[in-house]
């Protein structure tokens, strides 16, 4: 299913339920929820930072006559998924076959135009790096596969398990190839193999395992998430629950719960209440203050 509701049974590539987590009178939220939960840092960035790009692009019609869209995408996906040799020629509407490397190479090329454009050609450091890694890693995975082996789960996954096909003399069905498909992506850091890999220096890293600690209570100091974050450092135990689009506050001596709105995701930002929060020792006091700078 390429579009739907369904999000287990008949899972599509976009989910279509209303939850944009912000104001619903000027936000929708584009779910996408098909593709691998990665492991790997260099892998879960590229799909972050080439996502916002490519929809920057698509928002400003930058894609609009540009057709690189498979005649059939569920069908396409599920050959690509199984394609280790990278070699599958999708199907596209206008009737040429490109395989998903040659299309990711011109949705690059493309991208790094529109940055450029866009930004009169000082694009900033971080979408430049996302440009670079991205185009990097397509022409090493058109060279070498293997060679991705540090930046790209599946590619990191087939290497662990050629590794135990060689060493035991296992074929493909064996159970125990299996098991290691399935433990690779185990989240326990005891248990996961992609985590012994990390490890052991063969997973490339963004960032060290004091600022992966840091970032779980330390939200990022541009978006909601500060104030939402900083709340619950500040005010644990009068904070009755937190979310996307809201922090309730249950203050003793009030009746009911006091329920702060987050509806916009770039407000609560450090810039916009670090210093209310600074002169806020109470919850009480802070939502004074709010309401006095609404």
């Amino acid at each position: 299913v390429e579009v739907g509701l369904e999000t287990t049974l008949k899972r599509p590539i976009i989910n279509t339920r209303d939850e944009p987590h912000a104001d619903p009178e000027k936000y929708r939220r584009l779910h996408v929820i098909v593709g691998d939960a990665n492991l790997c840092d260099v892998a879960t960035y590229l799909k972050m930072g080439t996502t916002a790009i490519v929809l920057a692009m698509i928002e400003d019609g930058a894609l609009d006559r540009i057709d690189l869209m498979p005649s059939n995408p569920v069908s396409e996906m599920h050959a690509v998924s199984h394609d280790t040799s990278l070699a599958h020629r999708l199907k596209l509407t206008d009737g040429r076959r490109l395989t998903a490397i040659e299309i990711q190479m011109r949705l690059c090329d493309l991208a790094r135009a529109y940055c450029e454009e866009r930004a009169g050609g000082a694009v900033d450091e971080q979408t430049l790096d996302v440009l670079d890694r991205w185009s990097a890693t397509l022409a090493d995975l058109s060279a070498d596969p293997m060679s991705c082996a540090g930046r790209i789960d599946w590619v990191a996954k087939l290497a662990l398990l050629e590794e135990y096909r060689a060493r035991d003399g296992l074929d493909w069905s064996a159970h125990r190839l299996q098991a290691i498909d399935l433990q690779y992506s185990d989240v326990r850091r005891d248990k996961g193999l992609a985590a012994r890999l990390e490890a052991r220096g063969r997973l490339d890293r963004l960032f060290n395992d004091a600022e992966v600690e840091r970032a779980m209570t330390f939200p990022p100091h541009d978006t909601r998430a500060y104030f939402r974050g900083e709340c619950l450092r500040r005010y644990p135990e009068q904070v009755a629950a937190a979310s996307w689009d809201s922090v309730v506050f249950d203050i003793p001596g009030q009746e009911s719960l006091l329920r702060v709105p987050t509806l916009e995701p770039l407000r609560g930002t450090r810039e916009h209440v670090g210093a209310l929060l600074d002169a806020s020792p109470t919850p009480r006091e802070l939502i004074a203050a709010l309401s006095v700078s609404a």
